[in-house]
């Protein structure tokens, strides 16, 4: 099994925190949205993986590379890079890493996480990754029939015609197939909104007869803009509490201070008249003196005094000192 990863532009919508790190390697519950993402997959599809392929741009910088070359290997897979030179929509993307599209492949968009415990059909052609939603209009949904087939891709229904949403991860039996299907639109240049879309293929895929089938998610949790990053930064820590996972470092230096969970506390972590939490992430080498923090996120090596934060995001070696709460500062901003 392969996982093609789709990273796309750094992200406009988290400004500022992705001028300097894509929105995939954005931290939530203390590991990168695209680690957390291949990591449930791989849970789901319970398959060995052989391979991760990363669509990028190049100005992500070689320390991404690495990075994401990293995030494979422990998964016990080969990482490989690739580069999407232009913004041409998403088949064009996923062709972007055509030579990986062999064998069975797993197609999965970067700012997206799940959680889900339904089993992979590998028999199908296809399995869509789905979500009930309560507002089938704002997304793009799937038409299932009586044997619980999709036979019809509908975006954004004005009329009611299904309440599953496409959450943007696709399981293909065979990456040959979706190639050739994805080369077909750039060969004729089939476009819309002069871009190259993956549904366009699926839809040739299923007028030739494939048979496509929904897998449908627990929770879907976003990662577009700040807000929305927060609340799931919070879901997460909910579901890994839950499960029984230790998230706070067994070195977390503490002077006068209270932890309320669940909470993401990293390594070298200094409390000092603090109370931190519910639902705070902090990452590795912060210090938080004289200051209240609660569902916030908050990266690496930040120091935070005399704050009272809530729905806070901050960067990587940030330094607040304030009486403001619902911020959003990203790396090496300074707030006094």
């Amino acid at each position: 099994m392969k996982i093609i990863v789709p990273m796309a532009g750094r992200g406009s919508r988290l400004r500022p925190h992705t001028l300097t790190v894509p929105k995939p390697l954005i931290p939530i519950a203390g590991k990168p949205i695209v680690h957390r993402l291949v990591e449930d997959i791989a849970g789901v599809i319970n398959q060995d993986i052989e391979e991760i392929a990363f669509i990028i741009h190049r100005d992500f910088g070689k320390q991404v590379e690495v990075e994401l070359v990293e995030i494979a290997e422990k998964l016990g897979a080969k990482g490989t890079i690739y580069y999407q030179e232009q913004p041409l929509g998403t088949a064009h993307a996923i062709m972007s890493a055509k030579e990986s599209m062999t064998g069975p492949i797993v197609v999965a968009y970067a700012d997206t996480l799940f959680r889900a415990d339904f089993t992979l059909d590998t028999e199908a052609d296809s399995v869509i990754w789905v979500k009930q939603v309560d507002d089938p209009s704002a997304f793009g949904v799937v038409q299932l029939n009586g044997q619980n087939q999709i036979v019809d891709f509908v975006e954004k229904p004005k009329e009611f015609v299904s309440d599953l949403a496409i959450i943007g991860i696709y399981y293909f039996k065979s990456g040959e197939t979706l190639r050739n299907e994805l080369q077909y639109l750039l060969d004729n240049n089939v476009v819309k909104g002069g871009e190259y879309q993956l549904t366009d293929g699926l839809e040739n895929m299923k007028e030739k007869g494939l048979k496509f089938v929904p897998g449908k998610v627990d929770e879907w949790m976003d990662c577009g803009n700040k807000n929305v990053t927060v609340e799931t930064n919070t879901r997460m820590l909910g579901f890994l509490h839950n499960d029984g996972e230790h998230l706070v470092d067994y070195d977390v230096k503490t002077e006068n201070s209270t932890i309320i969970p669940p909470c993401y506390i990293g390594k070298d972590v200094i409390l000092i008249n603090a109370t931190v939490g519910p639902n705070v992430s902090l990452g590795k080498g912060c210090h938080v003196i004289n200051s209240t923090i609660k569902n916030s996120l908050i990266q690496t090596h930040s120091h935070i005094k005399n704050a009272s934060l809530d729905n806070a995001m901050i960067g990587n070696h940030a330094s607040f000192d304030g009486n403001f709460t619902s911020i959003s500062i990203g790396d090496y901003s300074v707030l006094e």
